[in-house]
């Protein structure tokens, strides 16, 4: 995968460099390159264990990669201040938390802090900005509701919300729409696309990821192996090789992305050549 052009870096939010994380003896990702431009939604896709995870881990500096760099802005991410960091990234992840002892509008609050000083009380400005991203995630009915009641989806919006208050110039999301059931899938993803901000999501559902998306990083094995628009990166011959599914492609006849059609009913090569080898086939 070819480095980022150093001379298109002028309007890129983040840029990552010969990018390598390894634990122990383990490769977990190698040498992933890429950048993204303001304002556009990047999903990252690849089957499980392909890195998705880990890569958003380093992004967010959950952990520190064992070479590369990673700039936002043009500045090194580990050379930021936790507040300054968090001023600039949101992070959602697939996992709400629990036991939350606070309503609604309450936890979305908690996105003010990297804004706040110590001990400076909530202003009339700060009310506004959550009432604003209640209404924008459709939960301003929910604000005096206890978190913990609300359902999978309304979660889901609440941490979406709270990342909106953050006001940050990158929002980070580990899965969005993990346990959702199809319309929130939908419904989380195109939330997403009205913020206006610059997004990086890991997404499971090819088709949704081509649908929302303006850009896919597919990876396998801990690397990179496309990166691009969805119809770029979204091939049969792709899908094929790294998700070992065979499948037919075909412009969607609402936005004109790839929309991808699997067949079933067939045994994998791997699948075959472990029965053969176990002798099943005999």
């Amino acid at each position: 995968m070819a480095k980022p052009d150093s001379k298109l870096q002028t309007n890129l939010v983040l840029s990552v460099t010969d990018l390598t994380w390894q634990l122990h003896d383990k490769m977990i990702l190698s040498a992933v390159n890429f950048g993204l431009a303001e304002g556009k939604m990047l999903g990252i896709i690849g089957p499980n264990g392909a890195g998705k995870s880990s890569l958003l881990r380093c992004l967010y500096r959950f952990v520190k990669p064992t070479s590369g760099s990673i700039e936002l802005f043009g500045e090194q991410v580990d050379t930021l201040s936790a507040k300054r960091f968090a001023q600039q990234v949101a992070v959602v992840l697939q996992d709400t938390p629990h036991h939350f002892e606070m309503t609604t509008a309450q936890l979305i609050s908690l996105g003010l802090t990297p804004h706040k000083n110590a001990f400076e009380f909530t202003t009339k400005q700060d009310r506004e900005q959550v009432t604003s991203a209640l209404l924008k995630v459709g939960l301003q009915d929910k604000a005096n509701q206890a978190y913990e009641s609300l359902s999978g989806g309304e979660k889901q919006r609440a941490l979406i919300a709270r990342a909106i208050v953050q006001r940050p110039k990158l929002l980070i999301l580990d899965e969005p729409t993990n346990h959702l059931d199809i319309r929130y899938q939908i419904q989380t993803l195109e939330l997403l696309r009205t913020l206006n901000i610059t997004v990086i999501t890991s997404i499971h559902d090819l088709n949704l990821a081509s649908a929302l998306c303006d850009e896919l990083l597919l990876l396998d094995g801990g690397r990179c192996i496309a990166k691009g628009s969805p119809k770029a990166v979204l091939t049969e011959q792709t899908i094929a090789e790294v998700f070992d599914v065979c499948c037919e492609i075909r412009p969607h006849p609402q936005h004109g992305n790839p929309l991808i059609s699997y067949f079933y009913g067939y045994e994998s090569a791997t699948d075959l050549a472990n029965k053969v080898q176990g002798g099943e086939g005999e």
